[in-house]
């Protein structure tokens, strides 16, 4: 039977494009049940049982691209493609599934062994990138059998095909498959990512592409605006299937991550407009070149100038034409994008401290989530920080057992993100910006004290010129400081367990002005405290010594939202149940500003301001002096 099959979708594959669609696990509902329903799920593409599909294929059903089967010819990243659809049979139950290699048989599933031969392993083996109900814009078509679908492309270093399904998500029959569809040059290099280098005049440009380095030389042409350009070379990365930990992205959610390049923009000048673009040397000594990209370079550390730093965890990714894949389990990720994109003039870095895409195992998505964030990603330096969502996997080394990364224990974030760690697999790191002093560190590695990473976070607090640098932020992704959120309260820590015991110490001497963290999918500040007591009841303005740290959960980013306890906490401040980000604006060395703004209209809803002079910042605070003599 398997090698009848096959022989159906090669043949198929022969006159134009097959596709299919793979998953574990189901829910048989209405089409606006199945949309509620969704989004309860670990990850919606999970709910396809990929391996139970059975081949259908029915001259009663058709699906159809309307329009050119050609795309991107005039340089475009992504294109909108419309599909028609007919059944004779039309069921509530019916779905679509974009593919990308267009020709998804047992052709590109890895070898199998004898033992899964013998057991009638199935032959298809990759999930879809997304998928839609054929009745997600026309509550008309189980009468009708007609319908059309909107899905947006983006050039993904591959073919397409759209693969149309009956029985539901459990037990898919493929009925009909489309014609191929495919960018005019898949390989294009796309999506720069910035970040900021290990010195403040690096800035480091990573971006995607389908060309190894046998084919082609990767580098960054760049200078200042309207100026002669130069070239800088960059390095280039890739991974593999056997570099996945475990399933699904071992197994059904594996796609091809194409390769990762980095380049390092060095001898900046302070406070520069400049132009890049990213560029492939071709062995025939032809070039291709992306459109041209811009940034403004970093300040001197130190320099007094108004300076923007966004801060927000927990965002996700969402399909801009409503594909069911995430339009329920990430719900606020496209308005936070957007709002961030509207405002980006405004903004100077951001950072995005943990659980970017919630790919969870499903590698395509990783492309999806540098897609949509590019706009932001291109101009300003992007920085993040590594979340379970990204690195927490079964015996892999964390400090955290359990399957939240869906087998990809950190590879994918670490690979295509740059951050200037020394060692990017442990995702802890420095960065500085003008007047802040940022230390990013990893909740998924032993934070406790006597580990490694604690060495590095009293060491990164010390390296702090509280003079020059008078800001210092601290930010990870699981709560270790306070969160009022529903299970924390539950578990009756309000934080992760042995989070503050081990760093309020050196939170408190060397006097950290706020630690940021997410997880947490709500908003919620928390007064200066330290050992549980606040230390101010100021709520809208402090000034003065620093006798505590401002704690900060902001990870409303765009995943479904965090339940609050019932249970009054008598030092948070402030809470919201939304989706949202903070923006601090230093004016100077003396001045700060912080806001809270929800995602929904960039208004601020939450705000207080910080003055003080530097002797505040020396000033002796208990469990926060240096030692002295009474030696003259």
């Amino acid at each position: 039977m398997r090698n009848k099959l096959y022989l159906l979708l090669v043949l198929l594959s022969l006159i134009n494009s097959v596709h299919v669609s793979s998953q574990e696990k189901y829910i048989s509902l209405g089409a606006q049940e199945h949309h509620e329903h969704i989004g309860q799920m670990e990850h919606p593409l999970s709910g396809i049982q990929i391996h139970n599909i059975v081949v259908a294929l029915s001259k009663s059903a058709s699906i159809k691209v309307d329009g050119p089967t050609l795309l991107g010819s005039k340089g475009e990243d992504f294109e909108w493609v419309t599909i028609n659809l007919r059944n004779a049979e039309p069921s509530q139950d019916d779905w679509v599934g974009v593919f990308s290699p267009a020709n998804f048989n047992e052709s590109i599933c890895p070898p199998q062994t004898s033992k899964e031969k013998e057991s009638g392993a199935p032959f298809i083996c990759t999930a879809p990138l997304k998928f839609k109900f054929a009745n997600y814009s026309n509550g008309k078509y189980t009468k009708t059998g007609k319908t059309s679908l909107k899905f947006q492309l983006i050039n993904q270093r591959g073919d397409f095909s759209f693969a149309f399904f009956s029985g539901g998500l459990e037990n898919p029959k493929l009925i009909s498959v489309s014609k191929y569809v495919a960018f005019s040059n898949p390989k294009a290099p796309l999506y720069p990512r910035l970040a900021l280098g290990k010195s403040w005049d690096i800035m480091t440009v990573t971006w995607t592409s389908g060309y190894n380095i046998d084919e082609a030389v990767p580098f960054v042409e760049w200078g200042w605006k309207g100026q002669v350009q130069q070239r800088s070379p960059a390095g280039t990365l890739t991974f593999h299937r056997n570099s996945m930990c475990g399933s699904p992205a071992r197994t059904v959610g594996w796609r091809d991550p194409g390769f990762i390049h980095t380049s390092f923009l060095k001898d900046l000048w302070p406070n520069v407009e400049y132009t890049y673009k990213l560029g492939h040397l071709l062995s025939d000594g032809s070039v291709v070149m992306s459109k041209q990209y811009s940034f403004k370079s970093p300040p001197f550390p130190g320099q007094e100038s108004l300076q923007r730093i966004v801060i927000f965890g927990d965002m996700g990714k969402q399909e801009r034409d409503g594909s069911n894949e995430y339009a329920d389990y990430q719900p606020g990720s496209l308005v936070t994008t957007d709002t961030l994109i509207k405002d980006l003039d405004n903004i100077d870095a951001v950072f995005l401290i943990g659980d970017l895409p919630y790919a969870n195992g499903y590698i395509s998505q990783w492309d999806q989530f540098t897609a949509q964030v590019e706009p932001i990603t291109s101009r300003v330096p992007f920085m993040i920080a590594s979340g379970n969502h990204e690195r927490t996997w079964e015996n892999s080394g964390g400090i955290y057992n359990g399957l939240d990364s869906g087998g990809e224990c950190g590879v994918p974030a670490e690979t295509l993100y740059y951050v200037p760690a020394e060692n990017r697999a442990k995702f802890w790191y420095a960065a500085d910006y003008g007047m802040f002093h940022f230390c990013i560190a990893d909740t998924e590695h032993d934070w406790r004290e006597g580990s490694e990473q604690y060495k590095f976070i009293e060491q990164c607090f010390a390296s702090a010129n509280r003079h020059k640098q008078p800001w210092l932020i601290f930010a990870a992704h699981r709560v270790l400081g306070y969160s009022s959120n529903e299970w924390y309260a539950n578990e009756g820590s309000f934080e992760e367990p042995m989070g503050r015991e081990h760093l309020q110490k050196l939170w408190q001497k060397y006097k950290v002005d706020m630690a940021f963290f997410g997880h947490v999918h709500n908003y919620e500040r928390v007064c200066p405290i330290y050992q549980n007591q606040c230390v101010n009841n100021e709520t809208s303005h402090y000034s003065g010594v620093v006798n505590g740290t401002i704690h900060v959960v902001v990870g409303g980013g765009g995943s479904h939202l965090s339940q609050f306890t019932t249970l009054n906490t008598k030092w948070s401040v402030f809470k919201d149940y939304d989706w949202g980000f903070v923006k601090l604006t230093a004016f100077d060395q003396s001045s700060l500003l912080f806001e809270y703004k929800k995602s929904k209209d960039g208004e601020v809803y939450d705000s207080f301001t910080i003055s003080r002079d530097y002797k505040d910042v020396l000033a002796c605070v208990h469990d926060g002096c240096e030692p002295t003599t009474l030696a003259n």
